[in-house]
């Protein structure tokens, strides 16, 4: 695994030594990530179904932690079946709860909707997406430090980056219009969603990263595949990417699914025709044997049945997973291994994913809330960068000023608005554009 004291290095030296800490580094990085205010701002953003419509379901705060959970399973699942490999690989649990915590925190208001907002204002300057976001409030926004944020260890940035190439290299020209004069009101979000990895700006810090790689193992690291209709995806992540990931997968399929069906969005004869039915003619896993009866559990009345049902999906899913060579040219075994999906459990996931995606999230109320997040976004962002010296608050307008000496300022400005959540944002546009509202300066978002 290369030199392990190396992924534990952190970009800028402790200058503070604490008395009796004796906590380790992807302790102190859990730390820094629970108690930022980024993570805090996570229980007012949407997962799924918008902020305010009920105190049931997952935000993406909620969310987060429930990944973290399933995390910290998938750990305990795969040292269990790997107890050597996950002992070469280092593989720690806090490291990969501190994961499933921040994996979100890059996220704007009001989900994909906000996501294509900024994308779309920022298509001149570098684009927008949330996981590139993420990486950016770690390693440079979140105060933690002066201008490193965060600050945290190398490996722990390293399972962060779920993509790793930038969105310039990514971004097929032929998909989009970047001269498009079209209003806010006539933007198409399936012509704006962004490919998916980090800002060009922030190349330093990446470079810092994948210091320890080689030249081959970076270069292999950060290549991609290319198709004609869609954005280029990069082709690999870490280890401890790759159970972060998972873990995401699994709540946004499974307990994602379970606020559809407490709230009556989807139905069971749905669910049973383009889930259930599917996955038992799968086999060879007990999922497949399991799940008709497991469908009729997830649709009762009585709450506790539908609870044992998610739990052993969940658990399912958890105990399916196995540790792969998935590249053996790479020399960093960090880079080699991933946890893995054998196929039958990722046909499996899949259908539940799509399900949730196809008859929740496309869903006509979701989407019109979608369009109106994806509204307020633009007004902001047209705003302030109408007149950012104006606008801005005091320490968002010197970071704008000290970024327009690099020509990178429209970055704050996104910056600052994707750090608001859905009810900030509604009340600034509500400030700004509504005669009859007045409300305070929330001074929290910078």
């Amino acid at each position: 695994m290369g030199n392990e004291q190396t992924w534990l290095d952190r970009f800028q030296q402790q200058s503070s030594q604490r008395e009796g800490d004796h906590r380790t580094p992807f302790q102190r990085d859990k730390a820094r990530i629970l108690h930022s205010a980024a993570f805090r701002r996570l229980q007012a953003k949407t997962q799924v179904l918008g902020v305010g419509m009920s105190d049931f379901y997952r935000t993406r705060l909620t969310h987060s932690l429930e990944a973290s959970q399933i995390g910290q399973g998938i750990a305990a699942q795969l040292r269990s079946k790997f107890p050597q490999l996950t002992s070469d690989l280092g593989l720690n649990d806090t490291l990969i709860e501190a994961l499933c915590l921040s994996h979100d925190i890059g996220h704007p208001p009001f989900g994909h909707g906000g996501e294509v907002a900024l994308h779309y204002k920022m298509r001149h300057h570098g684009g927008f997406e949330g996981n590139g976001q993420t990486f950016r409030i770690v390693t440079k926004l979140e105060p933690y430090t002066a201008d490193a944020g965060m600050n945290l260890s190398r490996r722990t940035l390293l399972g962060l980056v779920k993509y790793p190439n930038y969105i310039d290299a990514l971004e097929n020209q032929s998909l989009l219009d970047k001269n498009s004069n079209l209003t806010h009101r006539q933007i198409q979000a399936g012509k704006w969603h962004p490919p998916k990895g980090l800002y060009l700006c922030d190349s330093p810090l990446f470079d810092w990263v994948t210091e320890p790689l080689s030249i081959a193992d970076k270069t292999l690291f950060m290549s991609f595949n290319t198709a004609a209709k869609h954005h280029s995806k990069t082709s690999y992540k870490s280890f401890d990417c790759s159970i972060m990931e998972l873990a995401d997968d699994i709540a946004y399929g499974i307990h994602d699914l379970e606020d559809a069906i407490v709230m009556g969005i989807v139905s069971q004869s749905e669910f049973l025709h383009e889930v259930a039915e599917p996955i038992s003619k799968i086999g060879k896993i007990w999922l497949s044997t399991n799940m008709l009866a497991i469908a009729d559990k997830l649709f009762s009345h009585q709450h506790h049945e539908r609870k044992d049902a998610i739990g052993a999906l969940v658990n399912s899913f958890i105990t399916g997973i196995e540790i792969l060579d998935v590249e053996p040219a790479f020399n960093e075994d960090l880079l080699k291994y991933n946890a893995v999906f054998p196929e039958q459990y990722h046909q499996a996931l899949s259908l539940f994913k799509k399900y949730v995606f196809n008859r929740v999230i496309l869903k006509p109320d979701i989407q019109l809330l979608e369009y109106k997040g994806q509204q307020i976004v633009m007004e902001l962002f047209e705003a302030f960068s109408s007149d950012p010296l104006r606008l801005l608050p005091d320490n968002t307008r010197q970071r704008y000023i000290k970024a327009c000496e690099q020509n990178n300022g429209q970055r704050v400005i996104a910056d600052y608005i994707s750090g608001m959540t859905d009810g900030f944002a509604s009340r600034l546009y509500s400030n700004l554009f509504l005669p009859a509202s007045q409300t305070g300066i929330d001074k929290s978002v910078i």
